[in-house]
């Protein structure tokens, strides 16, 4: 059944009633397809990354120093990687759905030649990832809570966390992918020259404090630094004043919002031009 036998509720000039729904079903039945290198990646990428560096550097360190921010290095470690796990899959789930759009099978302009507008693809992607994103913090907090990096009653507030991250990091790459014409290395550059600094110097593995302040600035400006401050804020008690909570919390809400409208604008544009 195609997109448009779906849209079967009322039309008005702002496209149909749960259009947006119906994009992101699709998307959702697309994902459903890899359902297996889903589960499996969501599982076994924490276990490894918990087993490896977790507890086998985290040996090292706490027997050295005695953990880190007070804490055994696990679970200082914990709340960065499910932050990273978060934002790595909202911003797959846009990316990659978003150049298959306009540039490799161009679904999106038979969507568009249908009574969907461009924002409600663009709110469908984004929707769709939310829903990965929402799969992968929940998988990636269990294996976290079974290993004791976390409490079993910070389920609520780290799996919501990591929604708003992820969905923060997915609408910015939203935006930014909805103006690439020719993908000429587009995901290759923003692996290397985007996500892997960002992984790096964002107190992923230690306090963005230990870093040189000449690029202790990639930390301030990275979502990933900020959700995983109100991580490490939740899970432990990692002690932070009112007004750096404060604008970790709107920064992530300005990026997704502001990403979500950017992106919304651009798909119309470039979708009816």
């Amino acid at each position: 059944m195609t997109i448009a036998t779906r849209i079967d509720a009322p039309v008005g000039i702002h496209g149909p009633r749960r259009g947006a729904w119906h994009v992101a079903e699709y998307r959702l039945r697309n994902m459903w397809k890899w359902r297996s290198a889903i589960i499996s990646f969501g599982i076994g990428h924490p276990v490894l990354y918990l087993a490896s560096i977790g507890l086998g550097v985290g040996l090292l360190v706490d027997t050295s120093s005695g953990g880190v921010d007070g804490v055994p290095y696990l679970v200082f470690l914990g709340p960065a990687l499910l932050a990273t796990a978060a934002l790595q899959g909202g911003g797959d789930e846009t990316m990659f759905p978003t150049l298959a759009g306009f540039l490799w099978n161009k679904l999106f302009y038979s969507m568009r030649a249908t009574s969907l507008t461009g924002a409600q693809i663009a709110d469908g992607v984004l929707l769709a990832a939310g829903f990965r994103v929402l799969f992968t913090t929940l998988t990636y907090w269990l294996v976290l809570a079974i290993f004791g990096a976390v409490s079993w009653s910070t389920a609520p507030s780290l799996v919501a966390l990591g929604l708003l991250a992820g969905l923060a990091w997915g609408a910015v790459m939203l935006a930014a992918t909805s103006f690439v014409k020719h993908e000429d290395g587009f995901l290759s550059l923003v692996g290397r020259l985007i996500v892997m600094p960002m992984f790096l110097f964002s107190g992923t593995f230690y306090p963005l404090d230990a870093l040189p302040l000449a690029i202790r600035w990639v930390g301030w400006i990275s979502p990933l630094w900020h959700a995983t401050e109100l991580g490490r804020w939740l899970s432990y008690g990692l002690a932070l004043p009112w007004w750096q909570l404060a604008i970790s919390v709107i920064y992530l809400l300005a990026l997704a919002v502001g990403g979500l409208l950017i992106g919304r604008r651009q798909f119309e544009r470039r979708l009816t031009s």
